[in-house]
């Protein structure tokens, strides 16, 4: 899952940015509206994180602003702002959930998730191809219910075909799902990253198989 997080303090957005990380999320961070405003027009996202007091301006306008426009991602307010009358209007204008800080990492991953859950968002809390099973919730995977170890970039890209099961995946939307600007990527990063998924469900006993479609993508399909 794609995450953009707008938030101008760095020792704050370092840590947000290294939890989410952990959590299973591929992060792109914005420290001003006009930086968040480019990422949202420009890449696509699954769900954003946004401060509202930023050096150029307030998050509350630029939401206003993309929900206008059709932004349609949730977004989850994080922010000091306590009193009652910033809450009501930060969920009037376009927010999904409203966060406080100081907060605990582990609540915002389950708002994050459960947000990501709601009816026509990206998450579903399970997912089944063949004999393999995704639940979203806790992270884990089984085959034929016996337990598969992934990393955490190997399960962000298992959850990726197995949400587009029988449909092709292009190498630049492997990339853009599952690394943010700040990665640092080798030229045959995604071909490693799939030689390991693919040993790992091979040995698992896994029925479906990730097919290599010469220049034009890769496949997750039953074997036949």
């Amino acid at each position: 899952m794609r995450l953009l997080l707008v938030e101008d303090e760095r020792e704050l957005a370092g840590l947000l940015d290294a939890g989410l990380r952990a959590a299973g999320f591929a992060v792109d961070r914005a420290r001003t509206v006009a930086d968040a405003e480019a990422a949202l027009n420009t890449e696509g996202y699954d769900i954003a994180v946004l401060d509202l007091r930023l050096p150029d301006g307030d998050g509350l306008d630029l939401l206003r602003r993309q929900r206008a426009r059709g932004l349609a991602i949730p977004v989850l307010i994080l922010t000091a702002r306590d009193n009652l009358a910033d809450r009501v209007r930060g969920l009037e204008q376009g927010g999904d959930d409203y966060v406080l800080k100081p907060f605990h990492m582990d609540e915002l991953v389950a708002r994050l998730r459960a947000l990501l859950r709601r009816p026509n968002q990206a998450l579903g809390a399970n997912i089944i191809v063949g004999n393999v099973a995704l639940n979203t919730a806790d992270r884990s995977v089984t085959v034929s219910h016996a337990p598969l170890p992934l990393s955490r970039r190997e399960l962000g890209l298992l959850e990726l075909f197995m949400r587009r099961s029988g449909r092709v995946l292009t190498r630049e939307c492997i990339e853009r799902a599952l690394y943010s600007f700040d990665d640092e990527l080798e030229s045959n990063a995604v071909e490693v990253l799939l030689h390991r998924l693919r040993r790992k469900l091979t040995g698992a006993g896994a029925s479906p198989e990730i097919h290599t479609l010469r220049g034009i993508g890769y496949l997750l399909e039953e074997a036949s």
